[in-house]
């Protein structure tokens, strides 16, 4: 695929009214395209998760406007077009790994031997095989964390979103995924985004973006979005 697979233009988001009100983005301008591998930094509270969430369309914009224009309308962006993989894992604790896994297919009504097959090779694709009757709590934290990220891919996404997805890990177990998510998008072509405060993981993607109080920078700003 190629073109832009995100795009926002002038997005913001405000919880709350009046005296109470937050604004977590401000006018945030940025694009991405197929391909790009971009890491957004910044501290805590910056705003990063909630342009993740913009991002997938799992957030409206109080102000502006987000679109997809290479993957189609917000409707048509998951299960495919668009994944996430969240600081936690977020898996069904009566569910094993397969059945976690092919969980985005069988609630869009995929046929069962056709899900079966994607989540297979999702979880060979990140070294997962042999994991695949076993149950999270059998699992250690990076093993889960893997995990998530093959269910994320199983739908064979064109732009894949980390928030913050290896912030409960130690260094190694870390690096393994963030390997885990270069690799798979390697393979894959899909756009990749990975918010964190690492700057190590920052470091192993080839662009940087970063936000302070929910204002975005990106390679192509020359200033601070107001």
């Amino acid at each position: 695929m190629t073109g832009v697979v995100a795009r926002c233009q002038d997005a913001a988001r405000t919880f709350g009214r009046g005296v109470a009100a937050v604004v977590a983005v401000h006018g945030a301008t940025c694009e991405i395209a197929a391909g790009d591998r971009i890491a957004l930094t910044g501290p805590s509270g910056s705003g990063k998760s909630t342009l993740v969430h913009l991002l997938a369309g799992l957030d409206d914009p109080t102000a502006g406007t987000v679109d997809w224009p290479a993957l189609g309308s917000l409707g048509a962006l998951r299960p495919g077009p668009v994944a996430v993989v969240f600081q936690a894992p977020s898996l069904l604790p009566a569910l094993d790994v397969a059945e976690n896994v092919a969980l985005p297919l069988v609630l869009a009504g995929v046929a069962e031997a056709e899900a079966r097959t994607a989540t297979q090779i999702a979880l060979e694709r990140l070294g997962l095989g042999d994991l695949a009757g076993k149950l999270p709590e059998e699992l250690s934290g990076g093993q889960a964390q893997r995990v998530a990220v093959a269910r994320a891919l199983v739908g064979e996404p064109q732009l894949l979103l980390a928030d913050e997805p290896t912030g409960q890990l130690d260094h190694v177990t870390a690096a393994q995924v963030v390997d885990a998510l270069i690799d798979t998008a390697a393979h894959t072509g899909c756009a990749l985004l990975v918010a964190t405060h690492d700057p190590v993981v920052a470091d192993r993607l080839d662009v940087r973006w970063s936000m302070v109080d929910g204002r975005l920078r990106t390679r192509e700003a020359l200033s601070w979005s107001a």
